[in-house]
C-alpha cells in the first residue's frame, strides 16, 4: 500500500515535472513553501497531494467495516472529488472547478473511491459513473496504468479489478478495444515455469524490467489475489483456514481463483523468512521491513482462506506497526481491514485501539456525534434526577420541622 502511493507520487511528480525541467535548472528559491491546507472532510494532516482521495478511501471503508457511521462532511468531500467524466484524481484542491485536459487522473484512486462509496451505499450514480470510466481507459491487452494511457502494470490491473467486483461486474467479461478480457491482462503478470529463482513462481510483478524479465513485487502479488478470487480490501473471515501451499507449476494458467491461490503460496513462503515482507528503500543498503505489504499480505491470505499462513505476520504487525501507522489514515485503515480479515479485534492491537486512533484522524463521525448526544441526554436526566432528589428531600426535611415545631408548641401549652 505504502509503494503503491509511493510509485504514484513519482508517476505523478515526473508527467508534472517534464515541461518544468529548464526551471529546475534555476537557483533554489529560499522560501519556505505555504504548508498545505487540508479540507476540513479530509482525514489525515499531511499534505493530500498524492493521496487525498486514497487514504479518505481506506478511512471510510474501515469505518464503515467497524460499524462506525462516517461523518457526512467525510463522504461528501469524497464524492467531491469526482470528476464529471466519473473518474478521479489523486487530489484535487479546488473541487468546484471542473477537470480538464491538466487533470492528473489516478486508477488507483478511482477505484478505491468505487470501493468505498458501494460501501457507504446511496451513491450508486457516482459508483456507475467511477466503474464507467475505468471501463474507458482499460488497455488493449486488458490491464489498466496508473496514470491512464501509459502501459498496464500489474498492481493498478489489480487495484481496478477489484473495484470492479465490488460494485457488481464481472472482470472476465469487462474488455478491452481489442477484446483481451481485465483477467487476460491481469495472469499476464503472474510468474510461471520460468521464473527465476523458482521461489518466485506464483508471484505477480509490477511491470517488466529493461532487461525484459518480470521481477517479483509483493505489492502487486498482494492486489493480485484479492482480484483473482473477484473480492475487494474489505474482507470478511472465511470459515475454512488452511495453510497456504508453494504454488505448483503452472502458477495459475488461464484459472484467475488458481492463480489466485498461487499468488497466496508465494506470499505465504516468502513470509516465512522473517515474518513480515521486505523491501530497499532509497538509500538504503539492506532490505527493511515493509509494513505496509506485510498489512496487504495478510488481508490477501485470509482472503484466500490462509489464515494461520498470515498469523505470524499478524502478530508482527500488532508488535511493529504502531510508529508506521501513527496519525496516518490510510494505514490505519489497512491494519483495520486486517483485523478484520483475521477475525481480530481491531480496538485491542498490540495494545491499540485501531478504531480510536483512525476517529482521531478526521471529522468526528455520526456514530461519535450520536453516542455525545446521548451522554448528555443522560447526564442532563441525571442532573434532573438529582435535583428532583434533593427537592424532595428539602421538602421532607421542611416537614419535619414543622412537625417538630408543633410539638414543640403542644408541649409548651
Amino acid at each position: 500500500m505504502n509503494v503503491r502511493r509511493s510509485a504514484a507520487a513519482l508517476a505523478a511528480s515526473a508527467v508534472l515535472c517534464a515541461g518544468a525541467a529548464p526551471a529546475a535548472l534555476a537557483a533554489p528559491s529560499p522560501s519556505t513553501p505555504p504548508a498545505p491546507v487540508i479540507p476540513s472532510g479530509l482525514f489525515g494532516k499531511k499534505d493530500p497531494t498524492y493521496d487525498g482521495v486514497w487514504r479518505q478511501s481506506f478511512a471510510l471503508l474501515a469505518q464503515q467495516t467497524v460499524g462506525v457511521k462516517p461523518a457526512v462532511e467525510a463522504v461528501d468531500w469524497l464524492a467531491g472529488q469526482q470528476c464529471a467524466n466519473g473518474g478521479f484524481a489523486s487530489f484535487r484542491a479546488d473541487a468546484a472547478a471542473a477537470c480538464d485536459d491538466k487533470t492528473m487522473f489516478d486508477t488507483n484512486a478511482t477505484a478505491v473511491a468505487v470501493q468505498a462509496l458501494k460501501a457507504l451505499g446511496g451513491r450508486d450514480a457516482a459508483v456507475k459513473k467511477g466503474v464507467d470510466w475505468l471501463k474507458s481507459v482499460q488497455n488493449e491487452d486488458g490491464g489498466w496504468a496508473f496514470v491512464p494511457g501509459t502501459p498496464s502494470e500489474g498492481n493498478s490491473t489489480s487495484i481496478v479489478i477489484s473495484a470492479l467486483a465490488v460494485a457488481g461486474e464481472k472482470p472476465a467479461e469487462v474488455k478491452s478495444k481489442a477484446g483481451k478480457s481485465a483477467y487476460e491482462g491481469l495472469l499476464a503478470f503472474q510468474l510461471g515455469c520460468a521464473a527465476e529463482p523458482a521461489a518466485d513462481r506464483g508471484a505477480f510483478g509490477y511491470q517488466p524490467a529493461p532487461d525484459g524479465k518480470l521481477p517479483a513485487n509483493a505489492d502487486a502479488t498482494a492486489a493480485a489475489v484479492l482480484a483473482g478470487l473477484g473480492q475487494g480490501s474489505v474482507v470478511s473471515p472465511s470459515a475454512t483456514d488452511t495453510p497456504a501451499t508453494a504454488p505448483a507449476c503452472p502458477a495459475g494458467a488461464a484459472d484467475p481463483a488458481a492463480a489466485a491461490q498461487g499468488a497466496a503460496g508465494y506470499l505465504a513462503e516468502t513470509l516465512k523468512k522473517d515474518g513480515h515482507l521486505t523491501a530497499v528503500t532509497p538509500g538504503a543498503d539492506q532490505p527493511t521491513p515493509d509494513t505496509g505489504n506485510t498489512a496487504d499480505a495478510v488481508i490477501a491470505l485470509a482472503a484466500a482462506g490462509h489464515k494461520q499462513s498470515a498469523a505470524a505476520a499478524l502478530e508482527w504487525l500488532k508488535t511493529n506497526s504502531a510508529e508506521w501507522a501513527k496519525d496516518s489514515p490510510a494505514a490505519l485503515g489497512t491494519l483495520v481491514l486486517a483485523a478484520h480479515a483475521t477475525g481480530t479485534d481491531p480496538k485491542s492491537f498490540g495494545g491499540t485501539d485501531l478504531v480510536t486512533a483512525l476517529n482521531a484522524t478526521g471529522p468526528v463521525s455520526q456514530t461519535s456525534e450520536a453516542a455525545e448526544s446521548k451522554t448528555k441526554k443522560s447526564d442532563s436526566k441525571d442532573d434532573s434526577n438529582i435535583w428532583w432528589i434533593v427537592g424532595a428531600g428539602l421538602a421532607a426535611g421542611m416537614g419535619i420541622g414543622v412537625l417538630l415545631s408543633g410539638r414543640r408548641k403542644k408541649n409548651q401549652l
